[in-house]
């Protein structure tokens, strides 16, 4: 029953099982992927995070390498929660690089049903072991059938997880591609979310009124979680299919 779900989710993602790849692929970027790695580098703004080949730019959290849960199809990395997870294991992504102040453009996919997230500021500290413990989530979620949704606005796609709801959804259908882009400025105290070319969310990143919002929320208390202004990027496992392209970063 699991196989033929995971084989009908794929048909929905449009990402074909038939082209899958391994996440230790060799393979030369493709010739657009050089373009634009190219023209992002003359440019001097934007950097490739992810250009639809590799992993280079990623690792496991507190790990070395990347998953094989992990697979890169079509130009997208894809997350395929493991039959069977290792108890305590988790299989999120981070970024090698740290940022600061950065804007950050991510286009993601998710499954029906699923859950997944978007983190800033991420320590890979010994003692937690979860990104979530450290860096703040910009929620991606699928906002019609998954529960989370329900729990109130500040849970629902595009949200800063339990502290600012989106002003509206405008979430694309399950099966369809949406574009965050992800602006985080401690020198302004500024952050925003823009989800398919609406201004969704905007919050402050750190001070009095950061501070105020935590404590308001399920991060109430936690040691680690916000405090740090530089950091890495996180890709959230939460057990669903979910998919990511298309990542770029700019730092200000």
């Amino acid at each position: 029953m699991k196989n033929l779900w995971i084989t009908a989710f794929a048909a929905i993602l449009t990402i074909g099982c038939k082209e899958k790849t391994t996440n230790t692929s060799k393979e030369q970027p493709m010739e657009n992927a050089k373009t634009e790695m190219t023209t992002s580098s003359e440019q001097g703004e934007w950097k490739v995070l992810f250009d639809g080949t590799n992993f280079d730019a990623w690792k496991g959290y507190g790990q070395e390498g990347v998953e094989d849960a992990w697979k890169i199809e079509e130009g997208a990395m894809v997350f395929y929660p493991p039959k069977k997870r290792k108890e305590g294991a988790n299989y999120n992504l981070v970024s090698k690089e740290e940022f600061r102040n950065f804007v950050l453009s991510i286009d993601w996919k998710i499954s029906e049903g699923g859950n997944s997230g978007i983190f800033w500021g991420v320590q890979e500290i010994p003692s937690l072991s979860e990104a979530y413990q450290s860096g703040p989530e910009i929620q991606v979620l699928d906002n019609e059938k998954h529960p989370d949704a329900k729990n109130g606005t500040t849970h629902q796609a595009g949200a800063l997880y339990d502290m600012i709801a989106p002003s509206k959804d405008v979430t694309k259908p399950v099966g369809e591609w949406n574009t965050f882009v992800i602006t985080v400025n401690h020198d302004t105290n500024k952050g925003s979310v823009v989800l398919n070319d609406e201004l969704i969310v905007e919050f402050p990143v750190n001070g009095e009124p950061w501070n105020e919002m935590v404590e308001k929320s399920k991060f109430k208390g936690w040691e680690h979680f916000g405090k740090y202004a530089t950091g890495k990027i996180g890709l959230q496992d939460h057990g669903d299919i979910v998919a990511f392209k298309n990542i770029k970063i700019k730092s200000l």
